[in-house]
This record gives C-alpha cells, structure tokens and sequence, in this order.
C-alpha cells in the first residue's frame, strides 16, 4: 500500500493550507490529502473548470505538464468524461458525465461521513477512485467498496488503485442497488446526485450508520448534501442538510432536458400577463443561495431555468413537469418584473409564494432543512423531524 507523502509543492501545500484554514480538511484527513493527491488518480487529458472563463478548457499532461499539474492542485472540478464516453477529441463535449469533485467539496463531505480506521464503506459512483483512496487510506486495508455504473469508468479505476497499491474493491454495477455482497457498512457515501435515496441503501447500512449523499429536487440541478443516521431499528435514516453542492446525477435518475418549444411553441404573449414586485437580487441570488433550494422544496414537479443576464434584462422560466403549464417572469434594471403564465397550474404564482414562505420562515439557510426517508418514501423537513411540513 502506498502511502509515502509526495514531494513538497507548492500547489498541492497551498491548497492544503487553504483547505485546513477554511476548516473543510481537518488535520486527521491531512495524511491522506498528503499521501494521495488528486494528481494521482487524473488522466493526461482532463478538462477542468477555468474560473477565469467560466467554461471547462482541454488540458493535456504532455503538452502542458505545467498547466495540468497547476489545474490538478487547484479547487476546480474536472471534468474526465463526457457525454457518457460517446465523445471524442480533446475539445468540451456536450454534457459531463464523470468527473474528479473539487477538493473542497471532497473533503466537506468526507468531514461529513465521519469515517475512522476500520469502518466498513460503501461509495456509490467511483469516477477517478480518489475519494475511494483517500477513504481506503484512512480506514485501512479491506474496508472500501466502490460501485461505478460506467464499464469504462470502472475499469480505469481498477487500474488505478492497483497502480496505486491501495486496496479498494471496485465494483461496476448500478449504485442504485448498493452492494449487499459486503454488507452492513458502517457508513454509505454518494459522489452523483440523487432525487430519492434507494431504500435499499437502508438495509445495507448498520442501525446507528451514517449515509451522505447530495440530494436534490426537479427543480434545478442544485443539490444539497444529506447527512443521515439509520434509526435503531434499521427501517428509517434522518438528518439535516450541511450545505449546497452542484452533483452530475445517479444515472437511473436522470432528467430528459426540457424542450421549451413544446411548452411555448408561440410568443410569451399568449400566456396571462401580470407584474410582481420581488427583485431578481431577491429572488435569483447567488447560484447556490438558501432561496433556491427552498423553492426546489415548495414546487414539485417543476423545473427552473435561470437564463443569463442580456442587455439589462434577464429572463426566468419554469416548466410544469406531467403537464404543459410554464411560466416567466422576466426581471429588466429599473422597472418592475413582468410575469406570463399559461396551463393548468400558475407557477410563478407557486414560485413566488415560496419565496414569501422562505422570507416568512427567517430566509432559512439549507443547514436548517433536513430529510427523513423510509421504505415509503421521503419527507423533507424544517428545523424539527417531527414538525408539520414536508415535501
């Protein structure tokens, strides 16, 4: 097993450094942030998220080692595959379908699980393994599996933790029926997205075990991370939400892309014109603000799609998911927001009486929303699992 510390650079330190004064790597992940970085598990051509363009750039190790080790050391996300492996070439496919999470989000979630020497593991979507080799490196020999939907994707990652000498148990199976060949674990963990959590998952995980998954909603591709403790009796798990992510989803629970023509083949015109006076900063706020997923939570069967900002305006959508209802609500600097609405239900009516139940509540940050879930199904809650609301 490999686990002699990398030489020292500047890049990896720095990151380090920043991870550990932001408080998301606590200094008893630092060996493994140490022993294993990202470096090692990525290949020579990735396309990581360039902050400074906003769009994901093709890096190749052999024509840029510099470039690439800078990006592999860099809190980024990077992408490792696209389009379910049917693209080809060095330029961005059109979906990411794996990819290497930023480290900060790694290691958050890792804080998460609470995960000691010895525990048994459960990882649901391998992707390069290196949340499976960190994980391994700090539980030990025999205590991580690994499933991986993807046959190339697990492959490559049979290779490298054998490359790597760090014994993992790679699987390629559906995570969305776990692996009850090495079952109880102790602790459950999910690198995709989910909009339920498997109820099988349940039965693989020990009474008093801890699941963490990113779960989300319809509503956008905006997730928050589920920290769940299984109940004694083993027939339910409940916790609250740590904060907001953004995850690729479990394959199995993916959503078709909404085809706005369907819903509006004509002009906005058509539907009922009104005004509102909630402002874009209130309502669209930052990409990963406490509004949005409150309003996930108030919506069902509906999506939302935020369209960039143009010529002092910017235009936001929402579509009836089993029926053709749609709505926009299109903020402009200076004048009040204009609404059109059309179908059998009144979305942005929804829309905007969660946003005033989210004001009323104290603009609740995700932290203070949680999730029971049960073989019957999910509840959503705020503030008390036994409290009145749920989704």
């Amino acid at each position: 097993m490999t686990t002699d510390a990398p030489e020292e650079r500047p890049g990896l330190d720095g990151l380090g450094r920043a991870l550990m004064s932001s408080g998301v790597l606590s200094s008893d992940w630092a060996p493994s942030y140490a022993a294993v970085p990202r470096s090692t598990v990525l290949p020579d051509l990735m396309w990581p998220f360039d902050m400074e363009t906003g769009r994901s750039v093709a890096v190749c190790k052999a024509d840029d080692p510099v470039r690439w080790q800078e990006f592999a050391d860099s809190d980024v996300p990077v992408v490792t595959q696209w389009d379910d492996g049917k693209h080809a070439g060095t330029e961005p496919g059109h979906v990411p379908t794996s990819s290497a999470s930023m480290p900060s989000v790694v290691f958050r979630m890792l804080r998460d699980l609470g995960l000691r020497p010895g525990h048994r593991v459960l990882e649901i979507g391998t992707a390069t393994g290196w949340n499976a080799v960190l994980m391994a490196h700090r539980t030990g020999p025999g205590c991580v599996t690994t499933v991986e939907v993807d046959r190339a994707v697990a492959t490559a990652a049979m290779a490298t933790v054998e490359r790597l000498g760090i014994p993992v148990h790679v699987v390629h199976g559906d995570g969305a029926q776990g692996y009850p060949g090495g079952a109880p674990y102790d602790r459950i963990i999910a690198t995709c997205g989910l909009r339920s959590i498997p109820p099988v998952w349940l039965e693989q995980c020990r009474p008093g075990g801890v699941i963490v998954a990113p779960w989300g909603t319809d509503f956008s591709h905006g997730d928050a991370v589920a920290r769940l403790v299984v109940a004694p009796d083993g027939k339910s798990a409940a916790g609250n939400f740590t904060g907001p992510v953004e995850f690729m989803k479990l394959r199995s629970q993916r959503l078709s892309p909404v085809v706005h023509k369907e819903f509006v083949p004509g002009s906005v015109a058509e539907g009922d014109e009104s005004s509102t006076t909630v402002t874009e900063a209130e309502f669209v706020g930052d990409h990963f603000g406490p509004e949005r997923f409150a309003l996930s939570l108030r919506v069902p069967r509906c999506r939302q799609v935020v369209a960039a900002r143009d010529g002092g305006a910017r235009p936001v959508w929402f579509y009836g998911l089993g029926d053709r209802s749609w709505a926009c609500c299109l903020f402009r600097d200076g004048q009040a927001a204009r609404v059109w609405q059309s179908g059998p239900r009144r979305l942005w009516d929804e829309a905007e009486a969660a946003f005033r139940w989210w004001e009323g509540q104290g603009r609740p940050t995700t932290s203070r929303f949680g999730l029971t879930v049960t073989a019957r199904g999910e509840r959503v809650w705020l503030d008390d699992p036994a409290g009145s609301w749920a989704l």
